[in-house]
């Protein structure tokens, strides 16, 4: 099932989170230092020990003092116009945090919206990108959320799921 809610990615109560990361996967900004506050210094320590991620690609740590037993880590696409093949990267940040979450036995995952912050990604068509990704996989969970900032955010969302969305 997936789902839409507004509020603090760092209060729900689910199996993980993901954190939309830097290349570094060092604390920064945004939706990022918000989970390394809560977590607690542990999670940069132990973010420190994994070299870092690619673009596209996820990562997995303790979920250290957040209610999630686990954080999902995840870099997305810096807009760049949309001819360097943002969209591709986008969704392979939310296959590939559900490929390893089903790989570590995570039933309920979380996700903010990828890219749409300093990254700049157009927020509508990131939510058409999240939703088609979260689609592909989600008979393999009892739930997946997409954690939206502001209720315009989710807005978008909802209306991209229930199909009346652009």
């Amino acid at each position: 099932m997936i789902e839409v809610v507004v509020g603090d990615i760092t209060e729900l109560a689910v199996d993980a989170i993901v954190n939309a990361a830097n290349a570094s996967l060092m604390p920064g900004g945004g939706v990022d230092g918000a989970i390394h506050r809560a977590a607690g210094l542990e999670l940069a320590q132990y973010t420190a020990t994994l070299g870092g991620c690619e673009t596209g690609e996820a990562k997995i740590a303790p979920g250290f003092n957040l209610k999630a037993r686990h954080v999902l880590l995840t870099v997305g696409p810096i807009w760049r116009g949309g001819e360097e093949k943002e969209e591709a990267l986008l969704a392979s940040c939310y296959d590939s945090c559900c490929r390893l979450a089903k790989q570590e036995g995570i039933r309920s995952l979380a996700f903010p919206a990828i890219s749409t912050g300093v990254y700049g990604y157009p927020k509508v068509e990131a939510a058409r990108v999240a939703l088609e990704a979260l689609r592909r996989h989600e008979a393999d969970f009892d739930r997946l959320v997409c954690c939206c900032f502001s209720e315009q955010d989710a807005e978008l969302y909802r209306k991209r799921l229930s199909g009346t969305g652009v």
